[in-house]
């Protein structure tokens, strides 16, 4: 067992990471089956997603705030206990035939506002109950059990579907409760920021502190930018179709190959953490994930495009355990929260905005040439974050990292 799963509370932590996982993977394939079976319209699906992001950038700032000022705990409990009210509704709606749209609309804001707020808690609270020479391996096994969940969850959820639609939103009331009891049987910790004056200054405090801090700084923007530019994995559906040609069962092998690289990195990591120096191996994952879009865009073998996409996603788990166990190394105790809640910001928009920029820069040249371009502008961005940030460049070992001042 990894070092870190051997800590009780980070085991609880874990198991309910876990859990929630499942639930809400489990929920996204029931729920896009009856929104998109009311219209036929893929535009719906769309919507759906945009109302669950809407409350995170309004409300990212007060989430971090609270994570700050409230014991962290209590906060994530407070997240999932408004995910079992979800799941019970959706059980509820699927009785009553589901077949209008705004019920699912109205669902979709809640689950925002549950993640936006239950997020930044739920990172900022690893280093409270994780010594510094563990971060890494928590934090990759964080991941893990993300990916667990992404890879899992959908298949189950499917299945269950099949057999009584309602019992999908039971069993994820069921593994949401289950979450929400084990999140509270961490042990409480008092590690919030001194009381202070609520007002701007406060609650945009990890704004400046990521501004202020040029190795954090570009560390996320790294992130944002490369996503933002080069993942392409939301044009899947046009490679399957039109230019591999191989329906969807290999889309669904398509979609899943980059989990399958990121859970084999995950539980690499979890066991072994990095003692490269972090910066340089951060760029270069960031320019391999850049080639491997790419091979992905030149290919015409379903292997070799299956290889790519989960070579991709073994980089990018690397990329982002670097920043995560950067963001939690480099943040004092007291911003935590505030500083989580702006990366969970540039993480989400980065995987919303760039399946957006993906389809339309598709639209204009070509999906190839789209995938290919986009490939070759991560490699370029990665070289030129060396220059921009040259403290990111220099950034050694993870272990050597200690808090920043405030």
């Amino acid at each position: 067992m990894p070092p870190a799963l051997r800590l009780r509370d980070f085991a609880l932590l874990w198991t309910s990471s876990l859990t929630n996982g499942f639930a809400l993977q489990m929920l996204v394939v029931a729920i896009g089956w009856q929104v998109y079976a009311i219209h036929r319209d893929p535009l719906d699906l769309g919507l759906v997603g945009l109302a669950e992001f809407v409350p995170l950038p309004i409300l990212a700032l007060p989430a971090g705030q609270l994570a700050d000022r409230v014991e962290r705990r209590l906060v994530v409990a407070a997240g999932l206990a408004i995910q079992v009210a979800i799941a019970a509704l959706l059980a509820v709606i699927t009785l009553a035939g589901a077949h209008k749209l705004w019920p699912f609309l109205a669902i979709a804001v809640a689950a925002g506002i549950a993640s936006a707020v239950t997020n930044p808690a739920g990172r900022a609270l690893t280093p409270e109950i994780v010594p510094p020479e563990l971060l890494a391996s928590a934090v990759a096994l964080r991941s893990v059990a993300t990916q667990a969940g992404i890879v899992v969850g959908p298949a189950l959820g499917g299945v269950i579907f099949a057999v009584e639609p309602v019992a999908v939103y039971i069993t994820a009331a069921a593994l949401f409760l289950l979450a929400f009891v084990t999140i509270l049987g961490v042990t409480a910790r008092v590690a919030v920021a001194p009381e202070t004056e609520l007002n701007w200054q406060s609650l945009s405090a990890g704004i400046g502190f990521i501004l202020r801090t040029r190795m954090l700084l570009g560390a996320i923007s790294l992130d944002l930018v490369a996503v933002l530019l080069g993942d392409s994995i939301a044009l899947a559906p046009v490679f399957a179709r039109t230019i591999l040609d191989v329906g969807p069962v290999g889309l669904g092998a398509l979609r899943a190959a980059p989990s399958a690289g990121a859970l084999v990195a995950g539980l690499l990591l979890a066991r072994r953490p990095l003692h490269y120096r972090a910066g340089p191996t951060l760029l270069a994952v960031v320019a391999a994930f850049g080639a491997m879009m790419i091979v992905f865009g030149l290919s015409r073998s379903l292997p070799l495009s299956l290889a790519a996409l989960a070579v991709s996603g073994f980089a990018d788990m690397i990329s982002m355990n670097i920043r995560s166990t950067t963001v939690l190394l480099v943040t004092p105790p007291e911003l935590q929260g505030r500083v989580s809640a702006v990366e969970w910001v540039f993480i989400s928009a980065s995987n919303e905005l760039g399946a957006f920029e993906s389809g339309a820069v598709a639209s204009l040249i070509g999906t190839v040439a789209a995938v290919v371009g986009g490939g070759a502008v991560m490699i370029g961005v990665a070289a030129s974050w060396r220059r921009l940030f040259p403290p990111l460049a220099r950034m050694g070992r993870l272990d050597e990292l200690q808090p920043e001042p405030a």
